[in-house]
């Protein structure tokens, strides 16, 4: 069937590259990205839709559990591969923390920009210190954040351990920290089928993907942590992986 899903999905992508994102970027400039549309502005809305769009073309099939809360928050979830930005961005709109080389990527690169991306060069300290900064003002503003505290995939064989610093933005800006759960097929039996496999590049991967079967997509939107309940961004940083690996395992 492999090839039969090649066959309609690529058609698909491809219009979906050349007809909604133009769309969907205009939404993102000024005044448009502003206008209410049903409680949401226009920018949000159509990053949500193209999201969905794109999801659907490799075959997930989204469901939400629990309700993304509004405002400036930040959300951490554990990270499978590049398809979780969009999972994510399909039921929220939220600026990413994302190492520096996705901004190299072709064409994801650009929109990862486009949709409010904080680049992070890995191992500087200099460079974490910038995106702190950046994230503070973000969510001080009352805009969303989205990180991945692993800092890297793992294979989609279990959630690794979340590195604490970067949950000081959350801290002194005392706004609250939502763990996402993101799971892959049935009972999350997908997740290495989705992450990157061996030495696989950014673009067989997506190749591969294309030709997947459908499946689940879940996108688990757990209980929030108010940060001004615990002691340190470290207790904060093991209740978010406490609750999503709880999630997945559930």
């Amino acid at each position: 069937m492999r090839p039969f899903r090649y066959l309609y999905r690529v058609p698909l992508l491809l219009l979906h590259l050349l007809v909604p994102l133009p769309v969907t970027l205009l939404c993102l400039t000024r005044p448009l990205m502003d206008i209410r549309v049903g409680g949401q502005v226009l920018g949000d809305l159509a990053v949500q839709t193209w999201s969905k769009g794109l999801m659907w073309i490799f075959g997930f099939r989204l469901r939400r559990y629990g309700t993304p809360l509004p405002g400036g928050v930040m959300f951490v979830a554990n990270h499978v591969s590049w398809i979780d930005i969009e999972a994510l961005h399909s039921q929220r709109m939220m600026g990413f923390v994302a190492k520096r080389e996705i901004a190299g990527w072709p064409l994801v690169g650009w929109l990862a920009a486009k949709g409010q991306t904080i680049f992070h060069q890995r191992g500087s300290s200099d460079s974490l210190s910038g995106v702190l900064t950046q994230m503070q003002e973000r969510l001080r503003n009352g805009k969303a954040v989205g990180v991945f505290p692993e800092g890297r995939t793992r294979g989609g064989v279990r959630v690794g351990p979340f590195h604490a610093r970067i949950f000081q933005a959350a801290v002194e800006t005392e706004v609250t920290v939502q763990p996402v759960a993101l799971r892959y097929g049935a009972r999350g039996g997908a997740q290495t089928v989705v992450a990157f496999g061996p030495n696989e590049s950014f673009a067989a991967n997506i190749v591969r993907l294309l030709g997947e079967p459908a499946r689940l997509a879940e996108v688990h939107f757990l209980g929030p942590i108010q940060v001004h309940d615990l002691e340190g961004r470290r207790r904060i940083a093991e209740l978010s992986r406490e609750r999503i690996v709880a999630a997945m395992e559930n």
